[in-house]
């Protein structure tokens, strides 16, 4: 991870009472523009940031795997989905299957996923930043922009866009 990301990530946790009053006072107040403004922040971002500097996601949280992605994942594997789920992954408090370990047990020592084609639907579109009716995710971004720094970033745009 580089320092500006490290910056990014310490800039989050101390500020995230400010970044939750403001995400709940968008999630109240459903600005317009909010998902057109969050969508081309998200392009901006990302087209300035390497996720494979940081892959922070990948070291510190699980994503959650819906029994398409099980099913998928197995077949890579070549195991049977109960296999598959006895091997990698438990259910968590909401009743969702999550991995059992963090890091990602299919994270390279390069950052890279191994198996970046069949990765959870989670995965893919992680850190939702770019999801339409972005409003009703904010307690999601909140705990996010603590773990990627080009949530972090997209959120700090967003602030500065004063759409409340």
């Amino acid at each position: 991870m580089t320092d500006d990301m490290r910056q990014d990530l310490e800039k989050a946790k101390a500020s995230r009472a400010e970044t939750a009053a403001f995400l709940k006072k968008l999630h109240q107040k459903q600005p317009k523009a909010l998902d057109t403004t969050v969508a081309d922040l998200h392009e901006e971002v990302f087209a300035n940031i390497d996720c494979l500097q940081c892959a922070n996601c990948c070291k510190t949280t699980s994503p959650i795997f819906t029994d398409r992605d099980i099913e998928r994942i197995a077949r890579v594997f070549r195991l049977k989905p109960s296999a598959f789920v006895e091997a990698y992954l438990h259910l968590d408090a909401d009743n969702d299957y999550v991995l059992n370990q963090a890091p990602c047990p299919f994270l390279a020592q390069d950052n890279t996923c191994q198996i970046y084609e069949d990765r959870p639907k989670a995965c893919r579109e992680y850190p939702h930043t770019n999801r339409k009716r972005f409003h009703q995710i904010w307690k999601l971004t909140l705990h996010n922009v603590e773990i990627c720094p080009a949530a972090q970033r997209i959120v700090e745009q967003l602030k500065a866009a004063r759409l409340t």
